[in-house]
């Protein structure tokens, strides 16, 4: 036990459980705050301006907190065969992917910046409000889901809308190598069940770089698809060709209360 909480405390840094500490809750969890308004390296919020509730936070994880993010995943033994490339988990996740978890609502919460805000006239929880919806926010557990992927040069994920029975709010935290995540609207549905093909296809590239979060919600989530394109001329960035190699994903999700 007192090595995993080792363990944890250098992923995310030390937390908060006194109130002589209650000043330095925005430093808890893994440091949401910056002391520096020119550092480039803070974690900052950007709208992809095409999509509504699809949220950028480049340098969420630094490297030291990436690589020590991969150790505990490694340290699972989820991926000792090549074989395996996917883990997933339900309900009771590893105290990492809570801590993990946490860390996410806290730099929604207390993140310094937010590049361009859109407006959030009369909303009572201000920017943060307009990064995830308050009920999203304030729901317990905040992910109970987990899904990590391990994209070995070459592989990627077809284009998709996650399943229903999830919960709006789905973040996605990138590690080891950059890619390009394309997103294209979901067309209309004809009676045979096929996208109807003469609907014009618009695709909304987003560099992920290691490190970074992705948030989807609202019309992210649920109105437009999202995949990593591997073919030759789609992992393309700033003119650039974007050398993808190993990548890891982390992806936390909210089941749908069983009715």
């Amino acid at each position: 036990m007192e090595d995993e909480k080792a363990l944890l405390r250098q992923i995310f840094g030390d937390s908060s459980d006194s109130e002589d500490k209650s000043e330095e809750k925005e430093d808890s969890i893994y440091d949401v705050g910056c002391h520096s308004t020119s550092d480039p390296n803070c974690p900052t919020w950007e709208p992809i301006k095409e999509i509504k509730g699809l949220w950028l936070c480049r340098h969420f994880l630094s490297p030291h907190q990436q690589s020590t993010l991969l150790s505990a995943i490694q340290n699972e033994g989820w991926f000792l065969e090549a074989s395996n490339n996917q883990a997933m988990r339900f309900g009771d996740l590893p105290s990492w992917a809570i801590e993990l978890s946490n860390s996410i609502r806290e730099v929604v919460l207390y993140g310094d910046r937010i590049h361009e805000p859109p407006s959030c006239a009369g909303s009572d929880r201000g920017e943060a409000a307009c990064l995830l919806p308050p009920d999203l926010l304030s729901r317990e557990p905040f992910f109970d889901q987990l899904i990590v992927n391990v994209y070995q040069p070459g592989e990627g994920i077809c284009a998709h809308v996650d399943l229903m029975r999830f919960e709006d709010g789905i973040a996605i935290v990138s590690l080891e190598s950059s890619c390009v995540m394309h997103f294209t609207q979901v067309g209309e549905v004809s009676d045979c069940g096929k996208e109807q093909p003469e609907l014009p296809i618009i695709k909304i590239p987003v560099f992920l770089m290691p490190g970074s979060l992705v948030l989807l919600s609202g019309d992210a989530r649920y109105l437009w698809k999202h995949e990593i394109n591997r073919k030759p001329g789609f992992q393309m960035w700033e003119g650039q060709e974007v050398n993808q190699e190993r990548r890891t994903s982390v992806t936390l999700r909210k089941l749908c209360h069983a009715e």
